[in-house]
């Protein structure tokens, strides 16, 4: 059975044995400079639809390089459909990297009467959900979706998914307690902003019928922290953290490209 190799890349080509995979610039510029692996070092390549691939490289040189595709690591599986919506915070990077850790699927940022952080760069937020989920074994990246009103994203709020609105005003009930009446089915976290949500955000969000609110605690949380607690307290009771960590590999045999 083939080790699962240290170095992992996030690739949205197709994926099955025998294929070729040009990396792009970035992903070259890491495996020859900053690795300083070489032609014939062992990689895995992996994305949500394909699963994890081992690969070897074939071609590295500035900026350019392709592998070739061997055995597959694991299938493709569900990990879970579980939104993180939050007003951007200073430590945006740090909050993207964790919620990706924590097995978020989409990271949605929402504009509420407090919020201090306008401008986004969505190509490094996604640059850093990448390189999250490389590290984490993760085999998906969650999107990271465009900024909006928070009157904006209710209005068009999806039917069926339930928001976990985290409350700071201590008027909510605990959130295990709460979650223990909440059906199965998709889900999202709202974490409001640094100053916290407006009365009148609040007072919006509690009469809409596809909101729970929830208490985070005794303690007032920084809105990054905030998220964090909320993404790992729904996992844990209400998400994919009922599932063990599958280190089994495919017993097929390695490749010779």
């Amino acid at each position: 059975m083939p080790d699962r190799p240290a170095t992992r890349l996030h690739v949205d080509a197709p994926l099955a044995a025998g294929g070729r995979v040009v990396l792009s610039p970035a992903q070259a510029h890491r495996l020859r400079v900053v690795l300083r692996l070489a032609v014939g070092d062992v990689i895995s390549l992996f994305n949500a639809g394909d699963g994890e691939w081992r690969a070897r490289i074939v071609a590295l040189a500035h900026g350019e390089g392709s592998v070739a595709v061997g055995a597959l690591l694991r299938p493709p599986s569900d990990e879970g459909d579980l939104w993180l919506v939050f007003a951007p915070v200073k430590r945006l990077e740090l909050l993207v990297e964790k919620a990706t850790e924590l097995g978020a699927s989409a990271l949605v940022p929402v504009v509420t009467a407090r919020t201090q952080i306008a401008r986004l760069n969505p190509a490094r937020l996604a640059a850093t959900a990448c390189a999250a989920a490389e590290q984490s074994e993760r085999l998906s990246v969650p999107e990271i979706r465009e900024a909006l009103p928070l009157a904006r994203l209710l209005a068009a709020w999806p039917s069926g998914r339930r928001l976990i609105l985290c409350d700071e005003t201590g008027l909510a009930p605990p959130i295990a307690a709460a979650l223990a009446s909440v059906a199965a089915g998709p889900k999202a976290v709202l974490i409001g902003p640094e100053g916290g949500f407006a009365e009148s955000e609040l007072d919006a969000l509690r009469n809409l019928p596809f909101v729970s609110p929830v208490s985070l605690g005794p303690r007032v949380l920084r809105s990054e922290t905030a998220a964090l607690a909320g993404l790992a307290v729904v996992q844990a009771l209400a998400g994919d953290w009922t599932q063990a960590r599958d280190r089994r590999l495919s017993l097929a045999a390695d490749f010779s490209p």
